[in-house]
């Protein structure tokens, strides 16, 4: 596909073949019928391939064919999610929310048909809960090694699976997995923004495991894929229970993805405090830019939850963790691949900051492991991720 942002995205749908997320005939017809650029058109065939998979799961499932019932519910939330990825760009954003709703559900029955069954969980969060679901790895009861999965700035629920889960139940770890503020239920059903203090968010969720008798509370590790790559080494700077972590890839300042179109005279704005005349010249810009790019800018701003250009820029300026860097305790595992869109060279700059045992581990176009957070080879980083938290964490 000639898009970038599609060939991208339908890589990651593509890599999700590995675990049984998504299946390769699907996706190759699917996007056969989208053309290049056209979101309305990639939202229409998504969400008729997940639904369409979700009547074979429920069918299956009346049948009493649960584990045909589990694979297909799991597809049809992969796919429910890729509908609504360029939601912002098509004649009805507002479908945005009712299609997640499809994807959520489709996810909650294919962890009800797993062998355990995943538990959803509520971990207590000021006041309130962050939603999550805990997988065991088998029926012993553990105590288990552990470890939680935090999702990136834009990735569905049901992305987790892929991202490490699958991988470490094959492996004898039990997993968590939650949507933090800013991130899916969180957002689209409690409306609670981003946090930079990810430290607020992780301890919270440790408290929680480690009331648990089937988690073994000196093995727990804390992995992050996408914008989880600030979110995690944010909160190992402060939370010193974590045994392990792991950044995919290592992100030190999250602004600079926000921040690298700019031009200088948009910088000058910003930091003279001309709010008025900033947000004059955004409008302006985007009049000139396209659809296309106001509609990459608004889905990035989303989970900010502002529409004002002036108080996104100067928000993301704080997602940064230069000046905590140092205070991480435990051993990393850094991802570094090729061609990195979103944050270049920023794996090996945390790398060099770091001062805790670390490994840095680079993907390569050659094995067909480039681009952020390695799309198609997953199976690839998890060989080579668990076999490092074997050596520092063993299941």
């Amino acid at each position: 596909m000639d898009h970038e942002q599609m060939d991208f995205e339908t890589q990651i749908i593509l890599g999700s073949c590995h675990y049984g997320a998504a299946d390769a005939g699907e996706i190759l017809a699917t996007v056969e019928r989208i053309p290049s650029g056209d979101f309305e058109k990639w939202y229409q065939e998504w969400f008729a391939i997940a639904g369409r998979m979700q009547g074979i799961a429920e069918q299956s499932a009346s049948s009493g064919n649960h584990v045909s019932a589990r694979k297909a519910f799991l597809r049809a939330a992969t796919y429910y999610a890729a509908s609504a990825i360029f939601i912002d760009g098509t004649k009805d954003p507002s479908r945005g929310v009712p299609v997640w709703t499809r994807h959520l559900a489709c996810w909650e029955l294919f962890c009800s048909y797993m062998n355990p069954p995943a538990g959803k969980v509520s971990i207590p969060y000021e006041g309130i809960f962050i939603p999550g679901y805990f997988f065991c790895p088998d029926n012993g009861g553990g105590p288990w090694a552990t470890i939680i999965f935090n999702n990136g700035s834009d990735g569905a629920t049901c992305g987790m699976w892929t991202s490490g889960v699958a991988a470490a139940l094959e492996r004898g770890y039990a997993a968590l997995v939650f949507d933090g503020p800013g991130q899916n239920a969180m957002l689209w059903q409690q409306n609670i923004p981003f946090r930079h203090d990810w430290e607020k968010v992780i301890t919270p969720v440790v408290d929680f495991l480690h009331q648990r008798e089937d988690v073994d509370p000196n093995r727990i590790a804390l992995s992050g894929i996408s914008q989880g790559g600030y979110w995690i080494l944010r909160a190992l700077a402060f939370e010193h229970r974590i045994a392990a972590g792991i950044a995919d890839p290592g992100v030190m300042d999250v602004s600079v993805s926000f921040y690298r179109e700019l031009p200088q005279e948009m910088r000058d704005l910003l930091d003279a405090g001309k709010e008025r005349e900033f947000n004059e010249a955004m409008d302006e810009g985007l009049r000139y830019a396209g659809d296309e790019v106001r509609q990459n800018i608004e889905w990035r701003m989303k989970p900010y939850m502002t529409k004002n250009f002036y108080q996104q820029f100067k928000m993301v300026g704080q997602y940064n963790v230069r000046e905590v860097i140092k205070q991480i305790q435990c051993p990393m595992f850094i991802a570094d691949p090729d061609d990195e869109q979103f944050w270049p060279g920023q794996s090996k700059e945390v790398y060099e900051a770091l001062v805790c045992p670390k490994t840095i581990v680079k993907f390569t176009a050659v094995e067909g492991s480039n681009w952020h957070c390695e799309p198609k080879a997953r199976g690839l980083y998890d060989q080579r991720m668990f076999d490092w938290l074997a050596t520092v964490m063993p299941s």
